[in-house]
């Protein structure tokens, strides 16, 4: 039997809660990626401590005792905070200090904008590595991200923001098939379907029996080799073509240009372990895209 002045088992707490949430030795077990054998030993030092069973067998389910329901709606929330208020604070030193996460729902927009130009903000941090994911799901407060680019998701969890850009979307065609061309165009060219874009047809007074049906993708990125090369029209975000435009690869149509009533976001999530530097890194991206829009606007 523990004796009454020993100390709080706090690790064992952590298993214990874990159990509770999972609903077995097993799944805690997965979940804190450990073994079986380690949460069982954590279990009985608990039980120990307590001197009563935590959970009880029921075939081949286990189910928390009443003790065991008492104790663990007690502490997991208190639990929660603690853990969540250290990860919050912690400052790393370690490999991990020059490295953020940026993830982004907005795909093309970080092959053809975000990717190529964060050296700049690299050189100025002292060779910061800058990581890109894409995911069209909501993040959750476990996954791993420092920054969160979007224009349709939000996070639930305490973050700075920031308005980075209004979207503007244009119709673009190849230089070759596009001089001396008017929006009459999209009429009888065929437009390339993405099915990650909402519908701008309605903008320009157009119906869906107005226009030709081109090729289906799931991006832009995936469209513009298509656009680029074939007799065909694409609709894009202005911002994610505008190198290309301003290189004489793509062309915009006249009187194409129209605003989506999209707003792209940045979140800087206050758990980051660089928390100053996705502020940063926030802030740059918004004067980047300010710079890029005034450019465009011009």
């Amino acid at each position: 039997m523990a004796a009454e002045h020993d100390e709080v088992p706090l690790n064992a707490i952590r298993v214990f809660v874990t159990i509770a949430r999972e609903g077995s030795v097993t799944r805690a077990a997965t979940a804190l990626g450990t073994t079986q054998s380690s949460v069982s030993r954590y279990l009985a030092v608990l039980q120990e401590y307590f001197g009563t069973d935590l959970v009880q067998r029921r075939g081949r389910q286990s189910e928390l005792t009443e003790f065991g329901r008492l104790f663990v709606n007690t502490v997991a929330e208190p639990l929660d905070t603690v853990c969540f208020t250290a990860k919050r604070m912690r400052r790393r030193s370690g490999p991990g200090a020059n490295r953020i996460v940026v993830r982004t729902s907005l795909s093309t927009f970080a092959y053809s904008f975000l990717i190529p130009n964060p050296e700049a903000f690299s050189a100025e941090k002292g060779g910061l590595i800058v990581d890109v994911i894409s995911s069209l799901s909501p993040p959750t407060s476990s996954d791993n991200f420092d920054v969160l680019i979007t224009r349709y998701l939000s996070v639930i969890e305490p973050a700075d923001d920031w308005e980075i850009y209004n979207e503007q979307l244009v119709c673009v065609g190849s230089p070759n098939h596009m001089a001396g061309k008017t929006l009459s165009t999209v009429r009888s060219m065929p437009i390339l379907n993405i099915t990650s874009r909402p519908d701008i047809l309605p903008t320009w007074n157009l119906s869906a029996k107005d226009i030709k049906s081109g090729a289906r993708y799931d991006h832009n990125y995936l469209a513009l080799p298509a656009v680029i090369t074939g007799r065909c029209l694409l609709v894009a975000p202005e911002i994610t073509v505008s190198d290309l435009v301003r290189e004489g690869v793509l062309h915009v149509i006249p009187g194409s240009r129209t605003p989506s009533g999209m707003q792209y976001r940045a979140y800087a999530v206050d758990r980051s372990d660089n928390p100053e530097i996705a502020r940063e890194f926030c802030r740059w991206v918004a004067r980047l895209c300010r710079r890029t829009a005034i450019r465009e606007a011009a």
